[in-house]
């Protein structure tokens, strides 16, 4: 069998702080949307894995929670699914938004005034203590000035946990073709681990909950804090026009926050589900009937259950 037949396959695990880009970028490496993307922080909960083809190569992308101080047992289990991705990646991609602050010299800041930065440089720590090499990645480069760009570049890549720098744009794909195929080339000789055209490892009930998270989110972004879940209660096939009819329940912790998911006369949760609807709809290539349900659970984030359906660590 000659080079140029020999197939790859691998583990690229993306990871950074909160709102670095990590689902944008790996939606745009796999070509389609297999995180969801809002503007808050600290949106992603579990690792999710896109399927990502180039050439004869298969790069299983690994979009990990942001990395940041945790707080919450919740945040505790995300930041630990985070490192435990890049433990068992064949390659690390660490993204950095270039817009913030890179790093936080002593004495310039204290915990809480940077945090972005404060967050990179514990990652840059966390590389640096367990040996780790990573693919430096500046993201969000459009309309910044090349010598920033350079000079953010040298002061992260002195710190010497990098192996090779790349500059992008995961929102309008610029430079983004290049890492692609740095990364195809990085990946070991394998067979495929997924089928061709798969472009996804996340179960079509996750999957349709996670979306439905994401409206909610994109609806209520400020309205509504982080303390919102969504699950999945049923998944059945619908004979009559081959769909799919989904049953699922959004979890708030407050009393006060269910007429802001219901909104007046349930006009919000009916905005949030045709929306949801819509997309599930031409993810799964068939109609899709969904029905939802708001209710009040004070302590959803403390259930054991819940972190294993999304492969948390219930006690880190």
């Amino acid at each position: 069998m000659s080079e140029q037949d020999k197939t790859r396959a691998g583990f690229a695990a993306v990871i950074g702080a909160p709102n670095a880009g990590k689902s944008t970028l790996v939606n745009r490496l796999v070509g389609s949307k297999v995180s969801i993307v809002t503007q808050k922080v600290q949106t992603t909960r579990f690792p999710v894995r896109g399927v990502a083809m180039q050439g004869q190569s298969q790069i299983v992308l690994v979009d990990t929670p942001g990395i940041f101080t945790p707080r919450r047992r919740l945040d505790r289990a995300m930041v630990r699914s985070a490192w435990g991705a890049g433990e068992g990646a064949d390659v690390v991609v660490h993204l950095v938004d270039v817009n913030g602050e890179i790093l936080v010299q002593e004495g310039e800041a204290k915990p809480g005034e940077r945090r972005s930065a404060f967050d990179v440089q514990s990652i840059v720590e966390g590389l640096k203590g367990s040996g780790t090499k990573a693919i430096l990645v500046l993201n969000k480069i459009d309309g910044m000035r090349r010598d920033k760009l350079l000079g953010a570049a040298q002061i992260l890549f002195e710190t010497g946990v990098y192996t090779e720098v790349f500059m992008i744009s995961a929102l309008d794909g610029s430079g983004v073709d290049d890492l692609k195929q740095r990364l195809a080339d990085l990946m070991p000789e394998s067979p495929w681990l997924y089928p061709e055209d798969q472009s996804a490892d996340i179960p079509a009930r996750l999957l349709a909950a996670e979306i439905t998270r994401e409206k909610i989110y994109l609806r209520l972004h400020e309205e509504l804090p982080y303390s919102a879940s969504v699950e999945t209660t049923a998944f059945t096939e619908v004979a009559k026009d081959g769909g799919a009819r989904i049953e699922q329940t959004i979890f708030v912790e407050r009393e006060g926050q269910r007429p802001i998911v219901l909104g007046k006369g349930g006009q919000t949760l009916k905005l949030i589900g045709e929306a949801s609807r819509t997309e599930l709809a031409e993810l799964f290539d068939r109609p899709v009937h969904l029905f939802l349900h708001v209710k009040v659970k004070e302590n959803w984030a403390e259930e054991r259950g819940s972190y294993a359906d999304w492969g948390l660590d219930f006690d880190v």
